[in-house]
């Protein structure tokens, strides 16, 4: 029972400025809603990607964050399935319109009319929020809301890469940070061997690795010490491509797995012959979300996280920037 009128929020008033704390009114779940009281929001690079611009269509003034986890305070009508009191998480992919071509034929993560949570809608940097039902996922089982936050986005885009990785059982990593050390639990547990790639001088990044069972980690311009059959591509820096390209053997695949990236290079077709394949993950699909937490507690995936108050959010989002987080910052009202 809500009995206050107006919660805090960290707001995004202009990109390439920092969060601005504020009261606002507490928001009323519409037709299809939920409101929920948020327990944790973990930050993503998409975050740092909507704050510094680089993402060009927010919604402004607007509250980020995409990996929320809440407790249901009211529902709108015509939600089925939801209750006061239920935990519930709330992903990137907020809305699609459900009738182009994309939307029914299994693809809805790439519909022109998609909304997205903390970029077109309101987020989680909030004490509440309101998300679409129907794009909404029940939280397993022994999941605390600060460790089932990062199974949201991290562990959604983490797991779609993954799949589109083929059953090939060497994978590189090339960035290792939060869908990483995600992922990396995955292909363990189907019986692959994990190969870390950081940047120059992140020696923590790659005792993290190591730590989280990969067999080898080094420098992402290194080569790894075999031809590898998969990498996945978590750093939003281009140049990697190429490197990936050559770490990888024919046949092999090389998966983008962020919504930004800088520009990539030129690079010689032979990096590309030999059928190896060069595909980016866009977004999610609801079915990529059911069947990843129905299979996180069997892993069981277990997340690392850092906890930062709400009101912390810019020192949060800064060390995310700088590359100082151990696995993923979660936000706490």
């Amino acid at each position: 029972m809500i009995h206050e009128s107006f919660m805090h929020a960290m707001v995004l008033e202009r990109t390439g400025e920092r969060l601005k704390p504020m009261k606002l009114p507490i928001p009323v779940a519409g037709d299809g809603e939920l409101l929920l009281k948020v327990q944790a929001c973990g930050i993503c690079r998409t975050d740092l990607h909507v704050v510094d611009g680089e993402l060009s269509e927010p919604w402004l003034p607007l509250i980020p964050g995409h990996q929320i986890v809440g407790v249901v305070e009211a529902v709108g009508k015509g939600v089925p399935g939801f209750n006061p009191g239920d935990l519930v998480g709330v992903p990137w992919l907020g809305g699609t319109c459900g009738t182009c071509r994309y939307c029914l034929s299994g693809r809805e993560n790439l519909c022109d009319l998609a909304v997205f949570t903390g970029y077109q809608r309101n987020g989680g940097f909030a004490e509440y929020c309101t998300a679409n039902a129907g794009f909404c996922f029940s939280i397993p089982d022994g999941y605390p809301a600060t460790q089932a936050a990062p199974l949201l986005c991290a562990g959604l885009i983490g797991y779609r890469s993954l799949r589109m990785a083929g059953d090939g059982k060497s994978l590189g990593i090339y960035g290792f940070g939060a869908a990483a050390h995600i992922v990396s639990q995955i292909a363990l547990w189907e019986g692959r061997k994990v190969y870390a790639f950081t940047r120059q001088g992140d020696e923590a990044g790659q005792r993290f690795a190591r730590e989280m069972g990969a067999c080898w980690a080094g420098v992402s311009t290194e080569r790894p010490p075999i031809e590898l059959d998969a990498a996945i591509i978590f750093a939003p820096a281009g140049e990697l491509v190429p490197l990936a390209l050559r770490a990888v053997g024919k046949g092999g695949v090389v998966i983008c797995g962020g919504i930004h990236m800088s520009p990539i290079p030129g690079f010689p077709y032979e990096l590309l012959w030999g059928e190896r394949k060069l595909v980016s993950v866009a977004n999610l699909t609801r079915l990529d979300g059911e069947e990843f937490l129905e299979l996180a507690p069997r892993i069981p995936v277990v997340t690392t996280v850092e906890v930062f108050p709400l009101e912390h959010a810019n020192e949060a989002l800064a060390a995310l920037r700088a590359g100082r987080i151990r696995g993923t910052g979660v936000l706490v009202p």
